[in-house]
């Protein structure tokens, strides 16, 4: 009897180890849990852009300090003409800020500008107003659970839409957590100018249309060279262009948050 019981009870654990072996191999193969933002802040900057620098060192100091602000950096490149060339800078980020601009129907485009949660700008140098616009926020309306496997990007979005609005896009960006650069020219020349949370590529995964839905893309389309962490963004889009966005994620690619 004793001798069958212990091959019971050696059968049991055998079974008990493989399960924890897959719970341990899941846990592995998944980055963690994701942090979710209350609030979206994107700084469309330039390196050319002398008046840029203090609105790059609030941004700095938002994204260290304020864990329930998802604060992007989005260099734009319509200044590459004053004689240095961003090396950041994305023409789809300027076409980006031209969209909000249009949406809201003043054509307001200009560097340092902070763009909050997708509705209100600020200039991006000027925290009492940046704060005041964030006070102004509406809670998001959408929850994003974010998880990444070694080759999928996983985002289930889970929610309802504002009031009136009938569709949303789930859009990815990919982020370089840190950049140091050496301006040779321009307004900015002989300066060494720091970056966070640099937006390198940003790109519409699906749209969204409320209720629980879960978005799969492969890693290896999403992830650039030097990106460290990830995010996405639940905004409210129509034929006008980008608005609102009513939910965010984010997280890094190793290591969890």
């Amino acid at each position: 009897m004793v001798g069958i019981l212990s091959r019971k009870a050696l059968s049991a654990f055998r079974s008990g180890c493989v399960v924890v072996a897959g719970i341990i191999a899941f846990s592995a193969a998944s980055t963690g849990a994701n942090a979710q933002p209350e609030k979206v802040i994107e700084l469309f900057t330039s390196q050319g852009c002398s008046s840029c620098p203090p609105a790059d060192r609030l941004a700095e100091r938002l994204v260290e300090q304020e864990d329930d602000i998802l604060t992007v950096l989005l260099p734009v490149d319509y200044w590459d003409y004053l004689g240095w060339k961003d090396t950041l800078a994305s023409p789809a980020h300027s076409q980006r800020q031209r969209a909000y601009a249009a949406r809201r129907g003043d054509r307001s485009v200009y560097t340092p500008q902070m763009v909050v949660n997708g509705d209100e700008h600020v200039v991006g140098s000027r925290e009492r107003d940046v704060r005041a616009a964030l006070a102004r926020t509406e809670p998001f309306t959408a929850d994003v659970d974010l998880k990444i496997s070694d080759m999928v990007v996983q985002a289930t979005v889970d929610g309802t839409l504002p009031h009136g609005r009938k569709m949303a896009t789930i859009y990815f960006l990919s982020i370089k957590e840190e950049a140091l650069v050496d301006v040779g020219r321009g307004e900015n020349a002989g300066r060494k100018l720091r970056y966070v949370n640099v937006v390198q590529h940003l790109q519409p995964i699906g749209m969204w249309s409320g209720g629980q839905e879960t978005f799969r893309m492969p890693k290896s389309k999403l992830m650039l060279k030097d990106d460290v962490r990830c995010a996405v963004l639940v905004q409210i889009e129509d034929r006008d262009g980008p608005g609102s966005i009513v939910g965010a994620a984010v997280m890094d690619w190793k290591g969890g948050l």
